[in-house]
């Protein structure tokens, strides 16, 4: 979360700063000019900019939430391309007027108070409404980008704040703070920082279609990378750089962040001429400080002149331009008082506020409900348990969103399918009475049909319609639970053929302890610890016994001296710290009989054939959390000799449910095998003479390379539980 945090506050900050040194001139030059009653129309207008800020990232979140998967995606890359464009403006434009910016806000608001109130409201909103708009822009496409919003809107929040500090600060002339070079050197991050949502805005118009090569990739490091990794999410998050990018995103990425940078830089350094330079030192901090000069105006203006550097206005600052500003203020106030006056016994003094406010809050609700609340095209869809897919035509080819509305009394699972082979091309489950949830699902030439299977009562199939034409639709084959009754026998005889040696190998491990062979334990207690982590599948069934039998020392009270601290790890902890063999000949005795009662057990367990398919994934989730960070090390330094049982279990489970995979995903099984050797060849790498290397002795490139090699292979197992899923459609 917190990496996704910082490019969101680093835009807070600069658009806060900004349009806070805006409001303080505002506020400023008001006091100075003896128009303190003004004040609230400045607020106003301020409080209409928030307010126009916040609608218009109601109507980006709603507006996109409404679109296709497809069509978020080319909105979204279209949108973080246009928020570039305004950042980049924003950049350059802060660079070119941080000078003079309190020259040009105090000439504007001595025409507003020329003009009434209506034109001072105007001013202010204008003022600081387009800081609004880039920010809510800006923050809308870093979450998209994140996939998160927690993280960018406490960015955000802390940089607003942090911007009101200063600006406080500022105007009280409690702080001094070179402004030119704050814009400068914040300038030149978000030109990076820009680059990178470049990159990921061509990447979702890749997505969405509208631009070519989603599929050419220039950079694909996913397999040396740990994407998980805390530097690896960092970047990803404040650069929005991922080690898998295509041609267009580096080109797009490169070419930007070359150009913009050079013209940035070139334009920083003919910024600062000789007499730029001597008439920055001579400020001696920025606009909104001499702006602020409430108490003494005189030696603001010649302080603001020569920040300015502009030599005819400011001479004539010198001579008369208090004098008169005062006298214009104070005569356009006289004049305007009676008008104000009687405006004020006629209008409550709220009405503007609240109108300013429920203006812009009302046209984003308008705009929210006439997109609608679903895409264009999208079917509603009835679910009952008498009827099922009321309202259901047939649709185009491609991808189709279906709001399905339950209309009946009972939740249903809900499946659209391929009514002559059951095959599902998409499902909700889980579908309450009375509501309505979204299916999205690619059609392509054949037929189709809604299934609906209330709880506890009979499928109803809906009536079929036939599309033509079109592709890329994929349809899963159910599963049921008699299609798993072979692999759960097979994978049964596995763990108890496992067990059997198991209980042979503790009762060894147990003898050595009591002889006092303690080199002989700790070759037999990697031994039976490796059989034990091979049977991974299967540890859902053991119940208690595995926290007796492989537990940790975490959580517990007295850590690794807990009495409650027992099996393998205990006695792990205990050969490799120096015990004797009298302090490790309990536990490794009641490690033996955890064991045989476990075997005893395991005939009569419960096992649900809904875990293998999911085993399939976390055998290797859990390997990478604990194994591969070294956290269950006790003293052995064999976490790569655990994790090579770990994926002699996975290929075990594989070989398995290899029948169901073969018929719905052959490709699959390729890749997987692909992804399982080239593990195996990074483990036997750190495997020498019968020792194994610590996890924390490998070099940084091997651990990365066994972590992103581990990484890839969980993500190409991620689908077979998806796949393998016990579904009611059948």
């Amino acid at each position: 979360m917190w990496d996704d945090a910082f490019p969101s506050f680093l835009i807070g900050l600069r658009e806060g700063l900004e349009g806070g040194l805006i409001v303080s001139i505002l506020v400023a030059t008001l006091v100075r000019a003896g128009a303190k009653s003004r004040l609230p129309q400045v607020w106003t207008g301020v409080l209409a900019a928030i307010a126009l800020a916040m609608s218009f990232g109601a109507v980006l979140t709603f507006t996109a939430a409404s679109l296709s998967a497809t069509a978020q995606e080319a909105f979204g890359g279209t949108l973080s391309v246009i928020a570039v464009a305004f950042v980049t403006a924003m950049v350059f434009w802060m660079r070119r007027s941080a000078r003079g910016l309190s020259g040009e806000i105090k000439e504007k608001v001595t025409e507003a108070l020329a003009m009434g109130a209506g034109m001072l409201i105007v001013t202010s909103f204008l003022a600081v409404g387009r800081e609004g708009l880039e920010t809510a822009l800006f923050l809308w496409t870093t979450a998209r980008a994140a996939g998160e919003s927690a993280g960018p809107m406490i960015g955000a929040g802390i940089g607003l704040v942090l911007a009101a500090g200063l600006c406080w600060g500022l105007y009280r002339r409690v702080l001094k703070i070179n402004l030119t070079k704050f814009f400068t050197a914040t300038g030149a991050v978000l030109i990076v920082i820009a680059a990178g949502v470049l990159g990921y805005g061509l990447r979702d118009l890749q997505e969405g279609g509208v631009l070519p090569g989603r599929t050419a990739y220039a950079v694909d490091l996913s397999g040396s990378i740990d994407a998980g990794s805390w530097y690896s999410t960092l970047v990803q998050g404040v650069f929005n750089l991922s080690p898998t990018m295509t041609w267009l995103q580096v080109v797009g990425y490169a070419v930007y962040l070359a150009v913009v940078m050079t013209l940035f830089v070139r334009g920083v350094r003919g910024f600062r001429t000789p007499a730029a330079e001597t008439a920055s030192a001579a400020q001696g901090s920025d606009a909104v400080k001499h702006a602020s000069a409430r108490h003494d105006s005189d030696a603001v203006k010649h302080a603001s002149a020569a920040k300015d550097s502009d030599a005819e206005e400011h001479a004539s600052a010198a001579k008369d331009s208090d004098a008169e500003e005062h006298a214009s203020a104070a005569k356009d106030s006289d004049a305007e008082e009676p008008k104000t006056a009687a405006l004020a016994r006629r209008r409550p003094v709220w009405v503007i506020p609240v109108a300013v406010v429920a203006v812009p809050s009302v046209l984003a609700g308008l705009i929210v409900a006439l997109s609608g609340s679903k895409p264009a095209g999208a079917q509603t869809v009835a679910v009952s348990q008498s009827e099922c897919g009321k309202g259901f035509t047939a649709p185009k080819p491609g991808r189709q969103t279906f709001q399905m509305h339950n209309t009946g009394n009972k939740t249903s699972e809900v499946y659209l399918v391929d009514p002559a082979t059951n095959a599902v091309y998409g499902e909700i489950e889980g579908l309450a009475p009375g509501t309505t949830r979204d299916l999205v699902a690619t059609v392509a030439g054949g037929t189709y049909a809604w299934r609906c299977v209330p709880t506890g009562g009979k499928a109803v199939t809906s009536q079929s319609v036939r599309v033509s034409g079109g592709s890329g639709a994929k349809a899963v084959v159910p599963v049921s639970e008699s299609d798993l009754a072979a692999p759960l026998s097979a994978y049964k005889a596995y763990v108890s053929q496992g067990l059997a040696t198991l209980v042979a190998q503790t009762r060894k491990l147990s003898d050595d302890i009591a002889g006092n062979h303690l080199d002989a334990a700790r070759t037999d207690w990697l031994t039976a610890h490796r059989t034990y982590s091979s049977l991974g599948a299967a540890y859902g069934t053991f119940e208690d016994f595995d926290k007796k039998i492989n537990g940790r020392s975490d959580g517990l009270p007295d850590g690794v001296t807990d009495k409650d601290f027992t099996g393998f790890h205990r006695i792990e902890y205990g050969l490799w710290h120096g015990q004797s063999a009298d302090q490790l000949k309990a536990p490794a005795q009641q490690l033996a009989q955890d064991v045989a009662g476990l075997q005893k057990a395991f005939p009569g367990q419960d096992f649900d054939p809904g875990d293998l398919p999911l085993r399939a994934h976390e055998i290797l989730e859990n390997t990478l959390q604990f194994e591969l960070t070294g956290d269950t090390d006790q003293g052995s330094g064999t976490n790569l000799a655990t994790a090579d049982a770990n994926l002699a279990g996975t290929r075990e489970l594989l070989t398995v449910l290899k029948p169901l995979l073969t018929t719905r995903a052959p490709q699959l099984l390729t890749t997987v095998d692909a992804d399982i050797d080239r593990l195996q060849k990074l483990l036997d790498a750190a495997h020498h003479d019968g020792s194994w290397t610590p996890v924390d002795k490998l070099d940084e490139t091997t651990r990365a390379r066994v972590n992103g090699v581990t990484g890839q292979l969980l993500e190409d197992l991620a689908p077979i539980p998806d796949l393998l899923e016990i579904r009611k459609s059948s």
